[in-house]
C-alpha cells in the first residue's frame, strides 16, 4: 500500500480521487466499536435517505443497519472449508459442518457458488441435483439458515439451445428446493462496450427473467468494476466500424433501461462499484472532449432501490498501485463507508447483504477464511447508524 502525507497537496489530491475524508469515523452509536471506516460516495448528495423500516420485527428497529435476518455470506468466501477433506482435518468441511460453522457465528443467509464440495464430504461430491438440494436444504433447515441466491449457470447461447434450457430450468428447480428467492451469475451480462451488444443481452436477459418468473425466481446479474465503465455509442468508429466515443451512459446504467423491472434483479458487489468509482470517472464525449462524471455507487441503488435485492459486502484498504485503487480485506477492517451506503439506500428490510472476501482462504492457514467469516459477521452486525 503506498504511503502518502494526509497534509500535503498529494494526499489531498489522492483523497479526492479515493473519495476518502480527511478523517475515518467510528460508528458510534453504540458502544460496539468497528474498524476505521471512511466515505467514497464521490458525487453523493449529503441527505441520506429516509428509513422507513424503523420498528419493524425483532432487531429491525432503532439504529440497525442490517437486521440480524438479513445478515449473510456468499459460500465463495469459504470455499476451501466446502471444499476440505473431512477424513484430513478436524476443521469444519463440506457444506454440513460449514452450515454450521456460519449458524453459530450469527448468519442466518448463504448464497450459493455452485453445489460442489469435497467427495468424502456427507452427500458426496456434487450436490448439483434435486436429490443433493433435497440434502442441502434439510441442513439449511436444521442450522437455521435460508439460502437467498446461487451463482450459477446462465445460457450463453442466443437464441438458446434446448440444452441450454433444460439445464438452466433444471437450476431453477434446485433453487426452488433450496427455498431462494432469487438466482443469478457471478458475471456481466456482456463483457462488450458497444451498445449493440448491450442490447443483445438485455433481449437475452428479459426472456430468461421471464422464464424464472414463472417460477417464482427473481433473476439476478453480478456485476463487477467494468459494468460500470462507460458505454460506447458515437464518435468516430475504428476499422472494424465500431464507435470509439461515449455519451457518457454508463454500460449497466444502460442494461437497467432497457430490462424489464419485473422480472430482471441485480446484485452490488460495493466493493467493485468503489472500483470503478475510482477507474471510471472521465469519459471521452462524442465531440473529443474529455468530461468528467464521477460514479455514485449509493445514488444507482437509490434510484432503482427495488432493483437491488441483493449486495456483496467487501471491504477494501487504499492501494493505488495495483489499478483498482482499493486492496480486499475482511469486511468491516477496510475504508468504504458501509454505514453512509446503508444508510443512503435504506429499505432495510427489503436488501440481503452478503459479506464476501476473495482471497479469505489462505494457504498457510486453513482456517482463515472461517476466521474472517466470523470478523465479517461481528463488523455487519455492529453497524449502526451514525450519532449526529
Amino acid at each position: 500500500m503506498t504511503a502518502f502525507n494526509d497534509e500535503s497537496p498529494a494526499g489531498d489530491a489522492l483523497r479526492r480521487t479515493l473519495g476518502i475524508n480527511r478523517r475515518r469515523f467510528l460508528s458510534t452509536c453504540t458502544a460496539v466499536a468497528t474498524a476505521a471506516i471512511a466515505a467514497p460516495v464521490l458525487g453523493a448528495s449529503p441527505a441520506l435517505a429516509q428509513d422507513r423500516d424503523r420498528g419493524h420485527g425483532h432487531d429491525h428497529g432503532g439504529d440497525v443497519l442490517v437486521p440480524a435476518n438479513k445478515r449473510g455470506i456468499i459460500l465463495y468466501t469459504v470455499r476451501d472449508a466446502t471444499g476440505r477433506d473431512p477424513l484430513a482435518t478436524d476443521l469444519p468441511s463440506g457444506f454440513r459442518e460449514v452450515f454450521k460453522q456460519l449458524s453459530r457465528f450469527g448468519y442466518r443467509q448463504v448464497e450459493f457458488a455452485g453445489y460442489g464440495q469435497h467427495a468424502n464430504a456427507q452427500g458426496g461430491a456434487n450436490l448439483e441435483s434435486v436429490q443433493g438440494a433435497k440434502l442441502l436444504r434439510s441442513w439449511l433447515d436444521e442450522y437455521g439458515l435460508r439460502a437467498q441466491g446461487n451463482h450459477g449457470f446462465i445460457p450463453s447461447s442466443w437464441p438458446f439451445t434446448v440444452a441450454d434450457l433444460d439445464t438452466f430450468k433444471k437450476h431453477l428447480e434446485i433453487a426452488n428446493i433450496l427455498g431462494m428467492a432469487h438466482m443469478g451469475t457471478g458475471g456481466d451480462p456482456t463483457g462488450s462496450a458497444y451498445r449493440a451488444d448491450w442490447d443483445v443481452a438485455a433481449d437475452k436477459w428479459n426472456a430468461l427473467g421471464e422464464i424464472a418468473r414463472r417460477e417464482g425466481i427473481k433473476l439476478y446479474t453480478h456485476n463487477h468494476d467494468a459494468a460500470y465503465g462507460f458505454l460506447l455509442d458515437g464518435g468516430p468508429l475504428d476499422a472494424q466500424g465500431n464507435p470509439t466515443r461515449s455519451s457518457g451512459i454508463r454500460k449497466l446504467e444502460y442494461f437497467l433501461k432497457n430490462t424489464d423491472p419485473k422480472v430482471v434483479w441485480l446484485e452490488m458487489d460495493i466493493f467493485w462499484a468503489h472500483v470503478a468509482q475510482y477507474k471510471f470517472h472521465t469519459y471521452t464525449a462524442h465531440d473529443g472532449a474529455t468530461r468528467e462524471k464521477v460514479f455514485d455507487p449509493a445514488g444507482l441503488v437509490v434510484r432503482n432501490n427495488k432493483r437491488y435485492p441483493l449486495f456483496h459486502a467487501k471491504d477494501g484498504v487504499v492501494n493505488t498501485t495495483n489499478g483498482m485503487g482499493y486492496d480486499m480485506v475482511p469486511f468491516g477492517t477496510g475504508v468504504i463507508d458501509y454505514t453512509t451506503f446503508f444508510s443512503r439506500v435504506g429499505a432495510r428490510n427489503y436488501h440481503n447483504p452478503m459479506v464476501e472476501q476473495d482471497n479469505a482462504p489462505s494457504a498457510t492457514d486453513p482456517g482463515q477464511s472461517l476466521t474472517h467469516a466470523k470478523i465479517g459477521y461481528d463488523n455487519l452486525a455492529a453497524l449502526r447508524k451514525r450519532c449526529h
